[in-house]
Order: C-alpha cells, then structure tokens, then sequence
C-alpha cells in the first residue's frame, strides 16, 4: 500500500501543467523594468600626481547606460565633491554644483571650479595645490532618484621625514606632532606616504605618528633594537593611541616648495641668533627642517657644510656619498641641537618667491 502511495506521488509531481491552468503560471513571472536609463559616473584615471603650488584636474565623467547621452534633460544635474577620511567614515565637503549655483568649501574657496569640457564633464580643477589637498576625492553626481560615485585619488610628489624637537624622543601628543610639522614647513604624514617612503629606502627605528592618529614606523634592515633582527623589513604598527596623552615622534610630508634653498656664505660661522638676522639681511629667513628635505629630495641638494635651521638644529644635505660626508648614504644628516648661545656654525636660508 506504501509502496502505491509513493508512486503516485511521483506521478503527481512529474505530471505537467493542465493548460487550463497556464494563465495562472504566467501570472507568477514579475517582470521588473527601470524606469529610464542608470546613471553612471566614471574615473578616467583612479590615481593623480601632482606637486605643492601646481594645478590639477581630478577626472569624472558621468553618462546613463545604453546612451550616450549626459542626461535625461528632465531634471537638473548635482555635482558634489568630497574629500574622504582614511576610515571613509567622514567626508569634507569641498565644492558643489547644480544648473548656474557654485559653492566651494574651507580651504579650497577661491581653488577649485568644474572643468565642463562637455556636458557630461564633471571633473574637480584645483590651482595652487596645498600639502593639505592630498588624499582621496569622491565624485557624486546625482539626477532626480538616481545617483553614482567614482573616487579619485590625489598623490602628491615629495618626501617623507622623520621629527622629534629639541625635548628630545617620544615628547609630542597627536596635536603637538601635526604643529611641529606644520612649523617646518609639511604636514603630518598620511601611511600611503609612509609606505612609500619604506619602499624608497626609509628606515626608521623610532615610531611616529601619522595623520589617520596610528603610531609607526618603517624598517628595511630588521636589527634587534628595531622589533628584531629575524624579522622581515616593514612598516611596524603601534596601533591607535590616546591623541592627548600618549607621546612619540612625528613622520612629516613635505613637497616642493616656491623659492629658493641655499647655504648662506659668510666670512664666519654663526650662533643660532645671528644666523637668523644673516638670512634677514640677505633678504630671506632660516630654513626650516621641511625645506632641506625638500631641497634635498626633489632638487638634489648637496652641501658638506653643517648649518642652522629654523627649529635650532643644525643639519647638512648629501646627495652624493663620499669621504666625510656621509659616505654609506645619501641623507639628510642630523648633527643635532647645539647650544644656540655659544656654538658656530654656518646656516641655511629660505627666499620665498613673490
């Protein structure tokens, strides 16, 4: 009886529709069809390098799928710019756009507009590139209910530095790091910066913090001093600490700058004070620590000669390894801080450029 049951069951089950009942198979399909065409919006390029003081333009372009038309002409276009965090959880606005109406954002008033080479153009112009404009930018462009975004990342050229004051080691909150760096001339550096600084060659055994408030530090000869000597080159990470009350160095971001670096000759070598009114009667003021590097770096500065800078330290930049002058490696040497009353040295000025 079992055995019946279960084969007609099957039977049931194999058996095909009644056509009496095709109407009612039909009306189980949903058919689901947009209204109108998507909105797309491209990134012709998803990364853009450029230096301090330059112009760029970040790339976006929208278009609807399956036309190649910009818009649907039935509602006005918005373009909106933002400049993304390094969690993506927070986004400064920085310029946006709909039909004739323009609005741009903190910094960038008076530097950015929408290039429009076309209709479906909505690509960001910024002029005179500050340190601080580094970083990634989301594109939005909306129409109507319709909406899409493209992020583009904006590289900037320079060079990353290690700093610590005269206090010494590990003496600088989060807050104190980012005015240390801004008072010599960069900006705290971001990790991308970092690590690209570790793959040009860095190697730092003291960790700093960075601009996203993590605390690292890069190494490419692994030593016991600096995690240990089996371990493999890296960027070591501290993790996050309290901005307020925790203490490290600083890794500074610096790029070109607009004027001239150079080692002020004079008939005698200086105190601290009297190198700072030398460059002041030469027209220019002392360098600082943010300047050399980007001498040295970008410009290929090279010069033996042990000089006073903006912050009390004196430093000498070699871009050409020799004989007691830095002979393993090109560097940016570090002499220290001397005394700014009684020690002599020479010193190294800045004149900005009108």
């Amino acid at each position: 009886m079992k055995s019946l049951l279960f084969l007609v069951l099957i039977s049931v089950c194999w058996a095909e529709p009644h056509p009496g009942n095709s109407s009612l198979e039909h009306e189980r399909i949903v058919h689901i069809q947009e209204n109108g065409p998507r909105l797309l919006v491209v990134a012709e390029q998803a990364k853009i390098f450029s230096h301090r003081g330059g112009n760029v333009t970040l790339p976006c372009k929208f278009y609807h799928e399956h036309t190649s038309t910009a818009g649907s002409g039935t509602h006005k276009i918005r373009v909106k710019w933002t400049k993304l965090t390094y969690d993506y959880l927070k986004e400064v606005d920085v310029f946006v756009a709909m039909g004739h109406h323009r609005k741009s954002y903190g910094s960038y008033q008076g530097r950015v507009s929408l290039r429009e080479s076309s209709e479906n153009d909505a690509s960001l112009v910024i002029t005179n590139i500050l340190l601080e404009d580094y970083g990634r930018y989301k594109c939005e462009v909306i129409e109507g209910l319709e909406d899409d975004t493209a992020v583009v990342t904006l590289n900037l050229e320079g060079v990353v530095f290690p700093y610590s004051p005269r206090l010494g080691r590990y003496n600088l909150n989060f807050h104190e790091a980012q005015r240390a760096c801004a008072e010599q001339d960069s900006v705290i550096a971001s990790f991308d910066q970092l690590y690209d600084a570790w793959r040009s060659g860095l190697d730092w055994c003291n960790a700093g913090w960075l601009s996203d408030g993590s605390v690292q530090y890069p190494i490419t000869k692994p030593r016991e001093p600096c995690g240990g000597k089996n371990t493999v080159p890296g960027v070591r990470n501290y993790g996050f600490w309290d901005k307020d009350k925790s203490r490290y160095d600083v890794f500074c971001f610096t790029s070109n700058f607009n004027g001239r670096f150079y080692y002020l000759i004079h008939p005698t070598k200086l105190t601290y004070e009297e190198a700072v009114q030398a460059c002041l009667k030469d027209g220019s003021q002392i360098a600082k620590v943010g300047q050399i590097f980007a001498a040295w770096k970008l410009l290929g500065y090279d010069r033996c000669d042990a000089g006073w800078l903006a912050d009390g330290s004196v430093r000498y930049p070699i871009s050409r390894p020799r004989k007691r002058c830095s002979p393993s490696e090109a560097a940016v040497r570090f002499v220290g801080f001397p005394d700014k009353k009684h020690k002599l040295y020479g010193v190294y000025c800045f004149r900005a450029y009108n």
